[in-house]
């Protein structure tokens, strides 16, 4: 058995987010609580690897050609090698040190096994239910998801959070939602044009369902919601 030392590796997968990558690897950089940081750079054509390997501290991955971000996190956890994991976007906005700092703080003080960002742009329902269930970013003893890992080459390109949802609540694990409130993620039609955007969303929402169905989708929300600490 595979033993990890002590400490968080931060996990990006990032495709086509050269615009955006550096705001994020900078709020990273020389974070006191973060070990490691492990970019994979799944398949990107524009300067997203670039930006990466050119940033202090990060550890770039290219996998090609693109496979989804399930994949590129498999990839990430596969060789990350410390015990606690943090799992960020490549392309938030405004993040600083600080809500990294909120988002680990539960998970390494023991009052929860995972952490869920809840950013400021997330829709309002999951303002108003208080949990947002697909969020990206998520800190966890790997101790969580470790003999599950297997899983995860079988699942959709977009089906990671469903699956890691369906973990917590056979685990009865503990949630703590960690309010971003100057953290937005920007939509994908501002990023890659609007029909290419709607085609992405499309094909995410495609996913989520081929990952769960909706009754099994709003389960999930309600029990999330009832292991919040």
């Amino acid at each position: 058995m595979t033993e990890y030392g002590p400490g968080i590796s931060c996990i990006v997968p990032a495709y086509n987010e050269g615009p955006r990558i550096a705001a994020v690897l900078s709020a990273l950089a020389a974070h006191p609580q973060i070990d490691e940081v492990i970019v994979v750079d799944d398949g990107s054509t524009d300067e997203t690897a670039a930006v990466a390997e050119a940033a202090e501290g990060v550890r770039l991955i290219r996998q090609w050609p693109n496979g989804g971000k399930t994949a590129a996190l498999a990839t990430g956890i596969a060789e990350a090698a410390h015990s606690h994991l943090l799992f960020l976007d490549a392309d938030l906005l405004g993040l600083r040190a600080s809500d990294i700092t909120a988002l680990v703080e539960p998970v390494l003080g023991g009052h929860a096994e995972m952490a869920i960002s809840l950013r400021r742009n997330a829709p309002k329902l999951w303002h108003w239910i208080g949990i947002d269930y697909i969020s990206g970013e998520r800190a966890l003893h790997r101790d969580l998801i470790s003999d599950r890992l297997d899983e995860l080459r079988g699942l959709p390109r977009f089906g990671f959070e469903v699956w890691m949802n369906q973990l917590c609540l056979a685990r009865r694990a503990r949630i703590a939602v960690v309010h971003w409130p100057d953290v937005n993620s920007p939509l994908k039609a501002r990023k890659f044009g609007w029909i290419a955007g709607l085609r992405a969303d499309a094909g995410m929402i495609a996913d989520l369902l081929r990952s769960a169905s909706p009754l099994t989708l709003a389960r999930q929300i309600a029990g999330m919601a009832r292991l919040r600490i």
